[in-house]
């Protein structure tokens, strides 16, 4: 890999994360493509951990996301599962049976305008009716941006996005997707509901053989995999999917990182929450709370960073963002810091409440988007500082100190980055009522170890004694026992203890 990068995979289980993963890379893709501007600064962060080269059957050099997805039949709408981008070499293998044919083929899906517009913008089919991808700048990332004379893209909306493909605008490998066909993504009947049904899928040897295969390839043409991160649903089966899949991973590559993001849909009922929205807010923190393993210079790996969130037998983390990070014009750093006085300024995106009152253990932060010219107060020479991190000199010591000051004596790891995040469309029209729409914003993202998660554990596991998992089907069709949910149980309750007490790193 070009420039020694620590790779990593990434797994996506599930729908939902399947539409949280779909803005991801998206925002990966626009960043990309920022990257080949001229006028844009040199990279913080490093493509080539999340991408890998390739080249077509014919050729054509190829950038695509180190990726294993796997979703249910019926979830991926027009898109094909071998993706666009590589031609099939079954098709173009000879037919040795000169017999009759008969040829049956499924009822196909309404062709996505927003893809077709999509696959025209980035390749063109040549005579000899394949697909060839135009000219990537650099090698990597997308065509260039448009121009006057180029036709600006075609914009999904948000009434036409059905499934995560509604609106993905980067290329897969083949390898990438993988489809459980034995359960429906739509209808009553067939679905992958329950956490025992997600387990027995990776025990199925079609599909654990399927899983193995795609992770060797993905995983021996890597110099340096520093591991793996899993982007699972949480609120139906591929919990056991993710779970099954997480226990692979650590009896093959014992060592590597394994970090899962844990992810469940917003409350739809409160009207504006769609998935479309919230996983673009969960793949906007999540592109900012990873940012350390993805540096380019003096990364933290993955081993590292959940060593140091994980300790004394603490396994679960909460996240929090402040999205997008307020800045007034004219303001500085510290200035915008001290506005959020000694309450926690990041919002939870985690199911454990406020965190106020809480004890934080130790804490991973990233901020990012926030201009040089403005880490640091100007203040006229002879001024007194109105506070200690006015006095700073480095936007990186006014994080540190501010941090600091928030959890005394708590491990905090802090980066300080220009790069913004990427919200071109099709992200949501989230932070602006104006036209053209915001393309970029700043982000405060965290990741904590805190004492909110032993209230939090505690009563999940309350509330799953007080269930009757008889009347639930699909758990006894998946051949749940009872002795083994005691046992889960017994465990649950001793990781909620990890957090009820105890010193952090640092004191």
């Amino acid at each position: 890999m070009a420039g020694g990068a620590r790779e990593v995979l990434t797994l996506q289980l599930g729908h939902f994360a399947g539409f949280v993963g779909a803005h991801w890379w998206n925002q990966q893709d626009a960043a990309l493509g920022r990257a080949t501007d001229s006028k844009e600064p040199p990279g913080e962060l490093c493509p080539d951990v999340l991408y890998r080269t390739g080249r077509t059957l014919h050729g054509q050099e190829t950038y695509t996301p180190r990726l294993i997805l796997m979703d249910l039949k019926g979830s991926l709408s027009s898109l094909k599962e071998e993706g666009g981008l590589y031609r099939d070499k079954q098709l173009d293998a000879a037919i040795a049976w000169q017999g009759k044919l008969t040829t049956h083929k499924e009822e196909l899906y309404p062709k996505n305008p927003y893809l077709q517009d999509f696959l025209s913008a980035e390749g063109v089919l040549s005579s000899d009716g394949v697909w060839r991808v135009k000219s990537i700048p650099n090698g990597k990332g997308s065509s260039p941006l448009p121009t006057a004379t180029t036709p600006k893209p075609l914009i999904p909306t948000e009434a036409s996005i059905r499934v995560w493909s509604d609106f993905l605008r980067v290329h897969l490998h083949p390898r990438s997707i993988c489809m459980i066909q034995k359960y429906n993504h739509d209808g009553e009947a067939g679905r992958l509901e329950a956490f025992g049904q997600g387990e027995s899928v990776l025990k199925e040897p079609k599909y654990q053989e399927e899983l193995e295969d795609r992770l060797h390839f993905y995983v021996e043409e890597c110099d340096y995999l520093q591991g793996f991160q899993i982007l699972c649903d949480l609120h139906d089966g591929f919990s056991g999917v993710g779970a099954k899949a997480a226990e692979l991973l650590q009896d093959e590559y014992s060592g590597r990182g394994i970090i899962t993001w844990g992810l469940l849909p917003g409350p739809y009922h409160r009207g504006a929450t769609l998935p479309f929205h919230c996983s673009a807010i969960l793949a906007t923190a999540l592109d900012t709370v990873t940012v350390p393993y993805r540096l380019c210079s003096s990364p933290v790996s993955m081993v590292h960073l959940a060593d140091m969130l994980s300790f004394c037998g603490k396994k679960v983390v909460t996240a929090g963002a402040i999205i997008p990070f307020p800045l007034a014009p004219g303001q500085s750093l510290p200035d915008s810091l001290m506005q959020f006085g000694g309450a926690t300024p990041w919002t939870p995106l985690s199911a454990c409440g406020e965190p106020s009152g809480t004890r934080c253990f130790a804490q991973s932060v990233v901020l990012r988007g926030i201009d040089r010219a403005c880490h640091t107060s100007q203040l006229t020479p002879g001024t007194p500082p109105p506070s200690a991190l006015h006095a700073c000199t480095t936007g990186e010591e006014i994080l540190a100190q501010y941090l600091q000051q928030q959890q005394p004596g708590v491990m905090s790891s802090s980066h300080l980055l220009l790069t913004p995040c990427r919200v071109a469309p099709p992200y949501p029209h989230l932070f602006s009522s104006c036209s053209p729409p915001v393309e970029s914003i700043p982000v405060f993202g965290a990741l904590c170890s805190s004492s909110s998660l032993h209230q939090t554990l505690e009563a999940l596991a309350r509330d799953l004694t007080k269930l009757d998992l008889r009347r639930w089907a699909s758990f006894m069709d998946a051949g749940v026992e009872h002795d083994d949910v005691a046992e889960l149980l017994q465990e649950l309750q001793s990781l909620a203890q990890c957090y009820q007490g105890g010193d952090s790193l640092v004191d």
